[in-house]
C-alpha cells in the first residue's frame, strides 16, 4: 500500500489523461518526464492582468499591502527561518539553564504566579515549563463543554487586576468564556520580559543535592526536561495537577524517592471547604519546592474544589508570595542555596 506523501506526490506528477480512475498506470517513464504541478499550470507567477486584458509583469518587490491582487511578502529564503528561530531557542535554553524560579505547570494557577511573580518582582527570571502544547490547561473551559467560567470572591479582584470582565452574581462572578481569562493572563505573562515559557515540554526528574540549610535533608535544586537539558533554580513551584498521565508529578516523584511518605490522594468534590484549603495550604512542601492547586490535593487527601477557579488564581497568587519570601532569605550562588542571607 502506497504511503499518503507518496500517494499525492502521484496525484500532483500525474498527466491529465491519467486523472480518470479506468487509466491504466502510469510507467517510471512517464513519472520522469511529467513536471510537478507545483504552482499550478494555470497560476503564472509574478504576472497580473491590465485593463485591456494583456499581461503584465507585476516587478514590485514585497512587502506591499495590496488586497485587489497585488499582495506580495517579503523575500525570505528557508535558513532565514531556521536560524531565527534556532537561534532564538538556543539563546533561551542557555539563559534559562539558571533561573531564579522555575514553575511546572501552565494551567490557571501556574499562569497566576507566573503573573504574580513577573509583575512584583521584574528582577527574577522565571521560566515556566508545560507539558502541553496548549498552555492553560483545564482553563480554556469552565467545565465539560461548557464556556463560563465560575470565581467566587474575594479572587475577582484578581480578575480586575487582569481586566478581564465579569458578571457579578453575589459571593461568585462569572466570565462569559473561561478562554477570555485564560488568553488575556497568558498574553499578559508572556509580555514580561523576565518570563520564558517552553510549551509541549514534560519535566521528567526533579534535581535534589544535599540541603546546605539542613545537611540531613535533600533539596530540590531545579529540574530535568530531558538529558541533558537542566534547569538549576533554588525554587521550584509545582502545579502539575491532579493525578493523570503527567499530573501531579512533582509530588509523585517526591513520594517515589521518600522525600514525602506518601500521598494523601484527592478526596471527593466539597466547594465548601476545598477552595479555601487548597489556598491558605499553599506552601514549600520540602526544602526548595513551592506546591499549590490540585497537586497539592493529591499530597494533602484534600477535596475537589469542581468547577469553580478562585482557588487555582488565588493559589498560584500565594505561591508567588511565598517564592519570594523565601528567595529573599536565601545566599544564592549560579542558581544554588549555599546559606541564609546575613542580616546586614
Amino acid at each position: 500500500m502506497s504511503s499518503f506523501k507518496s500517494s499525492i506526490c502521484s496525484t500532483r506528477l500525474a498527466p491529465s489523461d491519467h486523472k480518470h480512475s479506468n487509466a491504466s498506470p502510469i510507467s517510471m517513464k512517464e513519472f520522469q518526464i511529467v513536471k510537478p504541478l507545483s504552482p499550478p499550470a494555470s497560476v503564472k507567477v509574478g504576472s497580473v492582468a491590465s485593463d485591456d486584458g494583456s499581461e503584465v509583469v507585476d516587478t514590485r518587490v514585497g512587502p506591499i499591502e495590496d488586497w485587489e491582487g497585488g499582495y506580495k511578502f517579503a523575500p525570505i529564503k528557508e535558513h532565514h527561518v531556521a536560524r531565527a528561530m534556532t537561534k532564538r531557542y538556543g539563546d533561551d535554553l542557555y539563559r534559562t539553564a539558571i533561573s531564579d524560579i522555575v514553575i511546572v505547570g501552565c494551567g490557571s494557577a501556574g499562569l497566576s504566579c507566573a503573573y504574580q511573580l513577573a509583575k512584583e518582582r521584574p528582577d527574577l527570571k522565571i521560566t515556566i515549563l508545560e507539558a502541553g502544547v496548549a498552555p492553560g490547561g483545564g482553563a480554556w473551559l469552565g467545565g465539560q463543554l461548557m464556556s463560563a467560567m465560575v470565581v467566587r470572591k474575594p479572587a475577582d479582584n484578581f480578575l480586575r487586576e487582569l481586566e478581564v470582565p465579569f458578571e457579578d452574581e453575589g459571593d461568585y462572578v462569572v466570565v462569559k468564556h473561561a478562554a477570555l481569562f485564560t488568553s488575556t493572563i497568558l498574553s499578559k505573562v508572556l509580555k514580561f520580559p523576565n518570563v520564558k515559557l517552553y510549551n509541549a515540554t514534560a519535566v521528567e526528574d526533579l534535581i535534589t543535592v544535599k540541603d546546605p540549610l539542613n545537611g540531613s535533608n535533600l533539596r530540590v535544586a531545579g529540574v530535568s526536561c530531558m538529558d541533558p537539558q537542566t534547569i538549576t533554580a533554588p525554587i521550584v513551584a509545582s502545579f502539575a495537577g491532579h493525578d493523570g498521565p503527567f499530573g501531579a508529578f512533582s509530588v509523585k516523584r517526591l513520594a517515589a524517592m521518600g522525600m514525602v511518605k506518601e500521598l494523601g490522594d484527592m478526596r471527593g468534590l466539597n466547594m465548601r471547604c476545598a477552595e479555601d484549603y487548597i489556598v491558605n495550604a499553599t506552601r514549600e512542601i520540602v526544602p526548595g519546592l513551592i506546591t499549590g492547586g490540585m497537586e497539592l490535593s493529591e499530597l494533602d487527601g484534600a477535596n475537589r474544589m469542581g468547577a469553580t477557579f478562585g482557588g487555582m488564581l488565588a493559589s498560584g497568587v500565594k505561591a508567588a508570595k511565598e517564592a519570594i519570601k523565601l528567595f529573599d532569605s536565601y545566599d544564592i550562588v549560579e542558581g544554588e542555596v549555599v546559606g541564609l542571607k546575613q542580616a546586614a
